[in-house]
């Protein structure tokens, strides 16, 4: 197989691995009614479920982007979805709790593993910028996809099937993507960096298990707890410890200096606010379709396919069109689309239909394709080889902590909103509190716009070293007589 062909074959493996975590991410929400009956679950024991995964995986993932650049990408990315492949199928066959809540630890820590190193992995096997902006775009699309498509899946499995095929499913995604990318992907490491910052390693382990956990726990165990607030606190001096250890050591997992780049400070504040969006809207957006309008879920996941297609489209030409009018400019029309999205499915109310909703579904996919992957292309410029697989891991790590952050948030202005309505039915508050989310969501989003024009402007072209020799007075020389 030619160089050329076997890049683009692993670019396959890679995204393939992305569409199942990212999958894994929002498919089994729609479950959980089927997983509690059948396994007798608890309230709490169903949160586990849900949040264990996404709390070891957010957790652990700057740490699974060292390792990789200390070991290998490959080696990591092949070790990660041979966990997380396995941990699907003890998922899949789960007959009580605890094996169900393991399982879906390994499968954090199989994806901590393997995710980190995607973005490194495209810009080692495509170093040409027109080569790796189409790879990003492929990339983006297919994650695009697991995202909008997981509603869709979930819905027609728990009505159909069994719920573990929730799981299941993931097992001939992970095998493909394992073969694809052990024949086709070459060894990429860093060869000068041998150490692993054990207190880089323990103290962003420990920050980010602490932060995602009090974000997930905060509204059931109320934002005052002590258990939450000693959380935040945690979390706030472990990522602090981390800062001044990454500045301080010679060798360091994350090099802070990458946040003094105006494009990757720029770009990566960009990307959170639109996780924040993206996710927020989209967790409460599957309620009201089901809640309010009364969709069923697999009409309510089949609601999502405009917004699926158009954001896997646009993500594919998204570095294309920037590449013509400019990153700033895509991604802050991209960004301005998401916002006219929200307040147009604000606008709609509690009598719509799925033709009220098309248009502003379509504009928030529209919208994603053209901020996600732009974004991501503009970043991996900004990635040093010696510690792509780190700097990933910050993208990563930041893009799923947006997506908390989006949840939380919008949860608390919808449930805050909600209880302050004394008029109607429960239905009405919640219709309310909603549209005052998408309100307010929309406005916190809408900051990325100045963020994209300011910070992913053009480079000034660097000043000609050329020099003109000076006129001088001094006289031309004499004609030669004849």
């Amino acid at each position: 197989m030619q160089k050329s062909n076997r890049r683009w074959w692993a670019l396959i493996g890679v995204s393939l691995a992305t569409f199942m975590t990212y999958l894994d991410n929002n498919v089994v929400n729609v479950a959980l009614p089927s997983i509690q009956r059948d396994l007798n679950l608890s309230i709490a024991g169903l949160e586990w479920v849900v949040s264990s995964y996404i709390l070891v995986f957010a957790g652990l993932m700057l740490a699974g982007g060292r390792l990789a650049d200390v070991f290998g990408r490959k080696l990591l990315f092949l070790g990660g979805m041979a966990v997380f492949t396995l941990a699907s199928l003890v998922a899949g066959v789960a007959d009580g709790q605890t094996a169900l809540i393991l399982a879906r630890v390994l499968q954090g820590v199989g994806a901590a593993a393997a995710i980190p190193t995607t973005l490194a992995i495209i810009a080692a096997i495509f170093p040409d910028p027109g080569e790796r902006a189409k790879a990003t775009g492929i990339w983006g699309a297919v994650g695009a996809l697991a995202l909008a498509l997981g509603p869709l899946i979930g819905g027609f499995i728990s009505e159909r099937w069994d719920w573990g095929w929730i799981f299941l499913i993931n097992i001939p995604f992970g095998i493909a993507s394992l073969a694809i990318t052990a024949l086709t992907l070459d060894e990429t490491r860093a060869e000068s960096r041998r150490s692993l910052d054990y207190p880089g390693l323990a103290t962003s382990a420990t920050g980010l298990f602490t932060l995602t956990y009090a974000l997930i726990q905060g509204h059931e165990r109320g934002w005052t707890s002590p258990v939450i607030l000693g959380s935040f606190a945690v979390a706030a001096a472990a990522l602090i410890a981390f800062a001044v250890i990454e500045t301080r050591t010679a060798d360091p997992m994350v090099n802070m200096s990458l946040f003094s780049s105006r494009v990757f400070s720029g770009g990566l504040a960009a990307m959170v606010l639109w996780g924040f969006g993206v996710m927020g809207i989209y967790f409460f957006t599957a309620m009201y379709l089901q809640n309010v309008l009364a969709f069923g879920p697999t009409e309510a996941g089949a609601a999502f396919v405009p917004m699926a297609l158009s954001m896997a489209v646009f993500a594919a030409v998204g570095p294309q069109v920037a590449k013509r009018i400019g990153t700033s400019i895509t991604v802050a029309g991209g960004i301005s689309l998401i916002v006219a999205g929200m307040l147009a499915t604000a606008a709609v109310g509690e009598h719509g239909s799925f033709a009220d909703l098309l248009i502003p579904f379509i504009c928030f996919g529209v919208g994603s394709g053209f901020t996600m992957t732009p974004l991501m292309e503009s970043v991996l410029g900004e990635l040093p080889p010696a510690a792509a697989g780190a700097a990933s891991a910050v993208v990563n790590t930041g893009r799923e902590l947006s997506g908390l952050l989006g949840v939380t948030i919008v949860g608390a202005v919808l449930t805050t909103r909600s209880a302050a309505v004394h008029e109607g039915t429960p239905l009405h508050a919640f219709l309310v509190g909603y549209r005052f989310a998408l309100i307010v969501a929309a406005a916190i989003v809408a900051v990325g716009v100045p963020i994209a024009l300011w910070t992913l402007r053009p480079r000034r072209p660097a000043p000609s070293t050329t020099t003109t020799p000076e006129l001088t007075d001094t006289p031309e020389p004499a004609p030669i007589p004849a």
